[in-house]
């Protein structure tokens, strides 16, 4: 089921009040580069890092 815009905003503004103050700057800066990118590049990025986090195991092997 998913949520409405509203439900989703009051939420992002619940957990922002939870969060620690030294990483509300870094939130805000991912937001602000958002809010620069076009939608395609955005989907890309969202897509991107759901690979990076599938595959964090196999990379740190290769780090090794």
């Amino acid at each position: 089921m998913d949520m409405a815009t509203s439900q989703i905003k009051s939420r992002i503004k619940r957990a922002l009040d939870n969060v620690p103050e030294s990483v509300l700057e870094e939130i805000l800066n991912y937001l602000e580069e958002i809010q620069e990118k076009s939608p395609d590049q955005v989907v890309m990025s969202q897509r991107f890092r759901k690979i990076l986090a599938e595959d964090k195991e196999l990379l740190d092997k290769l780090a090794q």
